[in-house]
């Protein structure tokens, strides 16, 4: 179902639990159960997959002002209506803030937004934080060592004040968590509050200089190295983390 691009592979996992698919006019009640769709009819809520959709994946730049998510109940602006010329079925992996922006992937790859976006697997991701004030050292110091939040301990892999002003800086943060406003709660626990939070780098892919609100495939390369990703995770093997951390070459984007 996840490959099909009907839901992301959480969601069809719920959906396979409230009874709501069917493979040759059995409902199926239990996970696990492998069927062929070009050989076995698979119904989901009554209506007949027909078929699997090619497996994409691309990067917008979200602007803030925008949920990450497919659909709101209150109507407020989604990611999906930046790419109403994009005909596949994708859904946001992991999510940014509505007031954040940045890299945000999308893709109808089931195992690969699993992979990207569980706490288990540990995938970098890399942020420029605008932060009312300066954050000495000790205080970055803490971050790495770990704070106590109200759901939690969080900590960052790597924290490196990168640009101040006399009211405000900037703060390039490395996390593997993907927490609800993890990082803005991370710095109001130091004293600094967020004031602007843009995420630049998801595990290997880099946002780069690809404007607001536009989008764009992801190149052989970085496919290749996301495929690398779901096979080490296949066989338990840990994956390169040196993406996340300190001393790579690249733009920052825009710090003021």
């Amino acid at each position: 179902m996840a490959k099909a691009g009907i839901a992301s592979r959480r969601e069809a996992e719920r959906m396979l639990m409230e009874g709501r698919v069917s493979v040759n006019g059995k409902v199926v009640e239990t996970l696990g159960l492998k069927a062929d769709p070009s050989k076995d009819h698979i119904r989901v809520d009554g209506k007949k997959l027909t078929h699997v959709e090619p497996k994409v994946i691309l990067l917008l730049n979200k602007p803030r002002g925008y949920l990450s998510t497919v659909r709101d109940p209150k109507g407020r602006p989604t990611v999906l209506d930046l790419l109403k010329d994009v005909k596949w079925r994708i859904y946001p992996v992991g999510r940014l803030d509505f007031d954040a922006e940045g890299l945000l992937l999308l893709t109808n790859d089931g195992d690969l937004a699993n992979l990207l976006s569980h706490p288990r697997f540990s995938i970098p991701k890399t942020y420029l934080v605008k932060v009312r004030g300066i954050p000495d050292e000790k205080k970055l110091t803490r971050l790495k060592r770990g704070v106590m939040l109200e759901d939690g301990q969080a900590k960052a892999v790597s924290c490196n004040l990168i640009r101040q002003r006399e009211k405000n800086s900037w703060v390039r943060v490395v996390v593997t968590e993907g927490r609800n406003r993890l990082i803005k709660r991370m710095f109001s626990a130091i004293g600094h509050p967020v004031l602007k939070l843009k995420r630049i780098e998801y595990g290997p892919v880099r946002l780069g200089d690809l404007p607001f609100e536009q989008y764009r495939y992801l190149t052989p390369g970085e496919m290749g190295k996301l495929e690398g990703l779901k096979l080490k995770a296949q066989r338990g093997q840990p994956h390169d983390m040196d993406w996340g951390r300190g001393g790579r070459s690249g733009k920052y984007g825009n710090v003021t």
